[in-house]
């Protein structure tokens, strides 16, 4: 099964990495592979990946695993590594991990020498249905997450569920998150199959990715229906920020985020209490969330410095009923 994107696609194969050498020689002509991961991946699927490419000569930059790896600080110590390992413009870089290692390596693959290629093989679920897709790249700073980066596309997208058999139950709800975000926005469906279980098929996992796709060919750029795939991240970036990525991780961060936009949506009349009722309770049982709740106001200074508050106010997201979303600007001060 493949998806196609405009400048390349999306490969979904449950099939332990059978067919990747095939695709990536169909895209890359050399023998030489940097594989940009971090520690927990390294020991689970270096040698699975090493079975998998024999006709390659592979070396590994490998960099802890969490949110502070997308620092300057990791960002330099990469292209240190590369550039002993002797990394050539015309040479190919895989992504393989989960989203810090996507956007990471991405960045890296984007800036170094001015662009090199790349491929995204997404080891969670987060990154399967989202990070992997879209072709945003980069790294964190101290005033907020993302706001160094670029729009650049991998040569193809590898997502082999395999992947989530060694997942663990939290990063596993982490990406479950990003699916319950992709039905409020865009597959009421979707939506409604989240609501009856935990475990997704291979079969939401695409449709997941289908509406990351859809908007993206609307507005590549992020200037406006894009902007649909930021319901929850508003206060979800802001969440992560003020816990120094420590507390939550970036799922549960952007549910409760979504609590909190539905609840801004109720207060504008945008939004139905009964669907921020079921939402909570979705939510709540998958244990994304629990109760107490946090408040808005506890979060407002740290949403200054996010990319959607642009010089009209901010780009914000809200969801009148599943499937449908709608961008509502508004000043910091009206929050």
């Amino acid at each position: 099964m493949f998806i196609k994107m405009p400048d390349y696609d999306i490969y979904i194969e449950n099939q332990g990495l059978k067919d990747l050498q095939g695709h990536i020689q169909s895209v890359y002509h050399g023998h030489v592979i940097y594989v940009i991961t971090d520690e927990h991946v390294e020991k689970l699927y270096a040698g699975k990946l090493k079975e998998a490419l024999p006709n390659f000569q592979l070396f590994f930059v490998v960099v802890k695993p969490g949110e502070h790896s997308k620092s300057f600080e990791t960002y330099q110590q990469v292209i240190h590594e590369l550039i002993e390992k002797k990394i050539k413009r015309d040479h190919l870089i895989i992504a393989l991990g989960g989203g810090v290692v996507g956007d990471l390596a991405g960045f890296v693959s984007a800036s170094l020498y001015r662009g090199i290629a790349f491929i995204q093989i997404p080891t969670t679920l987060l990154a399967m249905v989202d990070s992997s897709i879209g072709g945003k790249v980069g790294i964190d700073l101290p005033e907020g997450k993302n706001l160094v980066g670029a729009f650049y596309n991998p040569k193809f997208v590898y997502v082999d569920p395999t992947f989530l058999d060694t997942l663990e139950p939290r990063d596993y709800r982490n990406g479950l998150a990003e699916m319950i975000k992709a039905g409020l926005i865009g597959d009421k469906k979707l939506y409604h199959d989240l609501l009856d279980h935990e475990k997704v098929s291979e079969d939401e996992i695409i449709m997941a990715i289908q509406v990351k796709r859809s908007v993206v060919l609307l507005d590549p750029y992020d200037h406006k229906e894009r902007m649909y795939l930021n319901f929850g991240h508003t206060y979800g970036h802001a969440i992560e920020k003020k816990f120094n990525y420590e507390t939550y991780l970036h799922g549960e961060a952007v549910s409760y985020g979504m609590l909190l936009a539905l609840e801004l949506g109720v207060k504008l009349g945008e939004t139905h209490q009964a669907l921020y009722n079921e939402v909570k309770e979705l939510l709540i049982k998958r244990n994304l969330v629990k109760e107490p709740l946090l408040k808005a106001e506890d979060f407002r200074d740290f949403i200054m410095n996010d990319k959607k508050n642009l010089k009209d106010g901010l780009h914000f997201i809200l969801v009148s009923k599943p499937g449908e979303a709608n961008i509502h600007i508004l000043k910091v001060g009206e929050l």
